[in-house]
């Protein structure tokens, strides 16, 4: 049988911890408050649902809210989130050592790193 490895894709992703900056935070994420993105489940901050390409999908604390490549935004728990992707790196910072400190050009690149 073939087998298949996921292509290598960058997003931007906002963890909800059910907490109102939590709230603010993914209603800035999904668009702003007239977006119409999401809909809260009640002012306790239990969680909400998401408009997605497949429909609504309901989202808890601990769920990561993820912008997909096109811009559609979807939910996704927390063990399937750390499984999928892992965080990248400042692309300023890109490929610095610990030699590199603070030695960035005006461009933010780093000197140190280009010339490898």
């Amino acid at each position: 049988m073939p087998k298949f490895r996921k292509k290598p894709v960058v997003i931007e992703a906002v963890q909800f911890t059910g907490t109102g900056e939590s709230c603010t935070e993914i209603t800035e994420f999904l668009g702003g408050s007239h977006s119409g993105n999401q809909r809260w489940n009640s002012t306790t901050n239990t969680g909400g649902v998401i408009l997605t390409l497949e429909g609504e999908m309901a989202f808890a604390p601990g769920d990561w809210i993820i912008k997909g490549v096109q811009g559609e935004f979807y939910p996704c728990k927390s063990d399937i989130f750390a499984a999928t992707y892992e965080a990248v790196a400042d692309e300023r910072t890109q490929g610095c050592g610990p030699e590199c400190s603070e030695m960035h050009t005006e461009t933010g690149r780093c000197e140190i790193a280009r010339n490898r």
